[in-house]
């Protein structure tokens, strides 16, 4: 039996799998999945059609009974997610870039895409 962080880091990269398919079919460019830098990690850094740029959280949860996977986004973690995006453009010499924080939820086999949720 694996542990519980195992299960929730196979559920995770499951989630964000699903996240990237359908990242794929609405044409925006996955640019980097689970990035890491010194302050934290964002699961995906995308580009859409308007060059923009997208700080995408992944958060999937099989129901709703301990509340909708977007409500695991709070200002604390926002906070934390805007942090590591302010040191990928400035590492990337992207500091003008036009950018926006999305979350993905998926519930059971349901995926909304959040767009400009924090």
């Amino acid at each position: 039996m694996l542990p519980s962080r195992a299960k929730n880091r196979i559920k995770g990269r499951t989630g964000e799998a699903l996240a990237i398919c359908y990242l794929k079919n609405n044409n925006i460019k996955v640019l980097e999945t689970n990035y890491t830098n010194a302050i934290g990690e964002i699961d995906i850094i995308a580009k859409d059609n308007d060059n923009r740029l997208l700080f995408i959280e992944v958060k999937m949860r099989s129901s709703a009974v301990f509340g909708y996977p977007r409500e695991a986004v709070n200002y604390k973690k926002q906070q934390k997610i805007r942090r590591v995006a302010e040191l990928y453009l400035k590492i990337n010499h992207l500091i003008d870039a036009y950018t926006r924080f999305d979350v993905i939820e998926i519930l059971g086999d349901n995926i909304t895409h959040i767009k400009a949720a924090f």
